[in-house]
């Protein structure tokens, strides 16, 4: 097996805030191959974005590794890094707000070209205007300012302006969130080429559970700054060990496994990243956990061949069943 092209190796960011410090992303690892998508899901506020940041450089971390390709970028300075940033790039959430509302088109999917020093004014014009056309827009488009486009538009010049320097890895942090839903589609449909044609290899970040598990060949779950399991899309989805995981995709309106309610009902809100819960930190939500939950962190353990769990019950044979026993507090 090939050696990955992206390696998170305990990855924390923690961020100091006047109540105390937000463990945003609080010991992280997973790995991405050439060519690979992974899936990155969990509720708002659980850490997806910032992971993202992190590996691609716009925040530092306070503790783990990066390595890209086999070299470690997370405690290069910015400068030392910059040799890096071709080959890492980021489509943001929000299509208007990642682009500089007073350059045009032509000069956004540019700049990286002109940040660079790649080619002449007329070579970055050309290659530009290449980059438009594959991404699906017409050649007026290069003259136009962001507000003149529709969301749709706008989120394919940031995928152009990703695609200039021929990146290996696109992190897509929340892509499609924001578009109309014929809209996703054809954002996902164009992405899909880009990888087919370039072999190009996504971390792509979302909470719309379909599309996630529609365009990834592995799925990582997060919750409260972990990850609580990880494995091939199907794994994921249909053999499902985590409660957590558990509710998340069962909960949705188009899932068609059968699931007992009891294993769908989530306890209170998430708890605050300043103050996670002891031991397991999804405890206090779980409907399957024990008073031994407090006291242990269950880390993520094999469950099958490729598929990883951070569950004590995890291993159990079958599904998952309620356990007759006192919840943790």
């Amino acid at each position: 097996m090939s050696a990955p092209l992206l390696q998170v190796d305990g990855l924390r960011q923690h961020i100091p805030s006047g109540k105390g410090v937000v463990r945003a992303v609080d010991g992280v690892s997973f790995t991405i191959r050439a060519g690979e998508t992974l899936g990155l899901v969990g509720e708002s506020g659980c850490g997806k974005s910032t992971l993202g940041k992190t590996i691609v450089g716009l925040m530092h971390p306070t503790g783990g590794r990066v390595l890209f390709g086999g070299a470690e970028i997370s405690s290069l300075s910015r400068r030392q890094r910059r040799a890096y940033s071709s080959e890492i790039a980021m489509v943001y959430q929000d299509p208007f707000g990642s682009l500089n509302p007073r350059l045009t088109v032509g000069q956004i999917v540019g700049e990286p070209f002109l940040v660079h020093q790649r080619g002449d004014k007329a070579e970055r014009r050309h290659r530009v205007m290449g980059l438009l056309d594959r991404v699906g827009l017409q050649s007026y488009a290069y003259e136009r300012y962001p507000h003149e486009l529709s969301g749709g538009q706008r989120q394919r010049v940031g995928i152009a302006r990703a695609l200039a320097l021929d990146p290996k890895l696109i992190i897509c942090d929340e892509p499609v969130s924001a578009l109309d839903v014929s809209v996703q589609a054809q954002v996902i449909n164009l992405l899909v080429e880009l990888q087919a044609e370039r072999g190009l290899s996504y971390l792509f970040i979302s909470h719309d559970l379909a599309v996630v598990q529609h365009i990834s060949d592995r799925i990582a779950v997060m919750y409260l700054g972990k990850l609580v399991e990880v494995g091939s899309a199907d794994e994921v989805w249909f053999h499902r060990k985590h409660p957590y995981t558990r509710a998340l995709i069962g909960s949705a309106p188009f899932d068609e496994e059968p699931v007992k309610r009891s294993e769908l009902l989530l306890r209170g809100d998430t708890p605050s990243p300043i103050d996670v819960p002891s031991g397991c930190r999804f405890r206090t939500r779980c409907p399957i956990a024990t008073t031994d939950c407090a006291f242990d962190e269950p880390s993520l353990r094999e469950v099958g061949e490729t598929h990883l769990a951070a569950c004590h019950f995890a291993t159990r044979a079958g599904q998952l069943t309620v356990v007759e026993s006192d919840n943790a507090a």
